[in-house]
């Protein structure tokens, strides 16, 4: 809330992305008791019929008030309304908090916002919960649970399950088919769930195609939507030259650790710390809760070579220093020669090896064993 109050104090126009169920909306709803705001669901069709019948004279008659839009991406046409809309009340010496809008679909309306607000707008992530908001004793329910608020807040693991369920099954019959109608929705599941038994491995589309039956073009274009509504992460490599061969497919993450979890039929926390994924979803887990809490300028890496050496996670800074971090599900990890390849190699001004266990201590000059909840703690705190 504090971020989004202050852009909203610097910019006529602010978006507020998410994925769907993360939250925007219980925001948004929040600032309508602190604010003179209205809020319209663009999802409504009469709600969005009254706005779109004459949008210019909505916008004036609620010129003094902070007008919110939700699921913006419905109604693309009002953009370039919005843009004429705050170009004059700049004119008029109002220079700010004029509209909030809500989107679940991030390169689509970026790429819309964009092109017709420059200027106008900030742009804001809402991302799931993390272990910073619930607390260091609740990160296991979180891991297992993923931090969709309806799922984590559920009243029992099976409850949460089914929450999950019906979320995949949402995006699958709904969000999906809106952006592109002509991917089948069987055919976006198989894809869905094998991206699930892919965690944290390169993408390899022509693999995944074989697989399916598929074109690998439409692989990728396919994973591009589900990059896109924020569902997956591509994790880009690192490259510095240094003369080794360098692994230069990105990794990609189902992004949140409960969706993970759904699709692999992974209800509990037993089941899953039985399951030969658990490593792979700690790792995606403990990624998103870092980026979570770290400025848009701090960019994220993977650095892997073909001889073996490797880092989870490289977090480069905007004057170009670096953070280099290992993620590892075992609290008493045996760190591999790799590990101390990549370390030499990337010259970073500290590592860190990450574990379930909130114990903090020294392995060597250069590096650190801590716990998720203490490094986030440290991290945000340098920001």
């Amino acid at each position: 809330m504090p971020h989004l109050l202050e852009a909203l104090q610097h910019q006529p126009a602010v978006v507020l992305l998410g994925a769907r169920q993360v939250g925007k909306t219980t925001l948004a709803h929040q600032l309508l008791a602190t604010h003179q705001a209205i809020y319209i669901d663009l999802e409504d069709y009469v709600q969005r019929d009254g706005v779109m019948q004459n949008p210019k004279l909505f916008c004036e008659q609620h010129k003094h008030e902070l007008v919110i839009l939700d699921e913006i991406q419905n109604t693309p046409a009002l953009f370039p309304v919005l843009r004429g809309v705050i170009d004059q009340r700049r004119r008029e010496g109002r220079d700010s908090g004029q509209f909030l809008l809500l989107g679940s679909a991030s390169i689509e309306l970026m790429k819309q916002a964009g092109e017709s607000l420059a200027g106008r707008v900030a742009y804001l992530d809402l991302t799931p919960l993390n272990v910073l908001e619930i607390g260091k004793s609740q990160t296991e329910t979180l891991w297992t649970r993923g931090g969709f608020p309806q799922s984590y807040l559920a009243h029992s693991d099976e409850d949460s399950f089914r929450k999950r369920k019906y979320l995949i099954r949402s995006y699958l019959e709904r969000d999906i088919p809106f952006f592109d109608r002509s991917v089948p929705q069987e055919t976006m599941q198989r894809l869905w769930l094998m991206l699930a038994h892919l965690q944290g491995q390169p993408f390899n589309a022509s693999h995944i195609a074989n697989n399916l039956g598929l074109d690998y073009r439409k692989v990728i274009a396919y994973t591009d939507l589900l990059v896109d509504l924020m569902l997956v992460r591509r994790l880009q490599p690192f490259h510095i030259n240094i003369g080794k061969r360098l692994v230069k497919t990105p990794l990609l993450y189902i992004r949140d650790s409960g969706l993970l979890h759904t699709l692999l039929t992974l209800p509990t926390w037993d089941t899953l710390i039985t399951h030969p994924i658990a490593g792979a979803s700690w790792e995606g887990f403990v990624i998103e809760n870092l980026l979570a809490i770290l400025p848009d300028e701090v960019i994220p890496y993977f650095y892997r070579t073909s001889s073996g050496a490797e880092m989870d996670l490289v977090l480069l800074y905007p004057d170009q220093s670096k953070l280099a971090i290992e993620i590892k599900r075992n609290p008493r990890p045996k760190l591999s020669k790799g590990f101390y390849s990549s370390q030499a190699d990337l010259q970073a001004r500290h590592n860190y090896v990450v574990t379930p266990e909130e114990i903090t201590f020294p392995i060597n000059e250069q590096t650190t064993q801590i716990g998720l909840y203490t490094l986030m703690e440290k991290l945000k705190a340098a920001n």
